[in-house]
């Protein structure tokens, strides 16, 4: 009898959690990004710091370029706690990355590069625990696209190969191709390639699927104002 209410208390308990984690999902779906890291914070699990390291990256979109690196550095702060919690977990791994390529874009050249390093290891690391962790896959195209970009030195110091620009994408793509922010990575990718007939290609599709999220809304006003660009 106890080892049955034992059962049923942990079921509640992931229940519980899973809708709480739902709840703030829905908070950062409707743009309210702090709402939605504050209430993932307060899970204190794996998911929870994962959720408010993507939130609150996602929100340096929305606040001036003095504040961005302050939320990239919490966001890699939230990371390292969802990942002290759950060291199999993906998702934790891949935002870590996210935020750590973010952060480079405010650092010195040397400590960029030590970012960009680190960054992969992650985005490996993402892969390896889930095979089919599509963001992990966009991740890895751009951090091979932009270190290429920039030039023979980082290419050296990072390991970057334009070879893997393209496969990563198409990896992504053909996983969700239904997901418009993946193509819209890939256009950006295409564009520092300086292929822009294949950039508008993918910006075409991206900005055919529907908007749904306040974030997905904002990708597709995004792709539209570059597609007009590329015409």
């Amino acid at each position: 009898m106890r080892s049955i209410i034992v059962t049923a208390a942990l079921a509640l308990a992931v229940t519980a959690s899973a809708q709480s984690v739902q709840a703030a999902t829905s908070l950062f779906d409707q743009g309210k990004w702090q709402e939605a890291a504050a209430a993932a914070v307060a899970l204190n699990s794996s998911d929870g710091f994962a959720l408010a390291a993507e939130a609150t990256t996602a929100g340096s979109a929305l606040v001036p370029d003095n504040q961005k690196k302050a939320l990239f550095e919490k966001a890699q702060g939230y990371a390292k706690q969802a990942i002290a919690k759950d060291k199999n977990n993906a998702e934790a791994y891949f935002e870590m990355a996210r935020a750590q390529g973010r952060l480079a874009q405010f650092s010195g050249i040397l400590q960029s590069l030590g970012l960009a390093g680190d960054m992969k290891k992650n985005l490996d690391m993402a892969i390896k625990l889930d095979p089919k962790l599509t963001g992990a896959y966009v991740a890895l195209g751009l951090w091979n696209a932009n270190l290429v970009a920039k030039g023979f030195i980082a290419v050296r110091a990072s390991g970057a190969d334009k070879a893997q620009i393209v496969p990563n994408f198409e990896k992504a793509i053909s996983l969700e191709p239904d997901v418009a922010v993946h193509r819209i990575e890939y256009a950006n990718a295409l564009i520092l390639q300086g292929r822009k007939a294949d950039a508008a290609a993918q910006l075409q599709k991206a900005v055919s699927i529907p908007a749904n999220t306040f974030w997905e809304k904002r990708d597709l006003e995004a792709a539209k104002a570059t597609l007009a660009k590329l015409k």
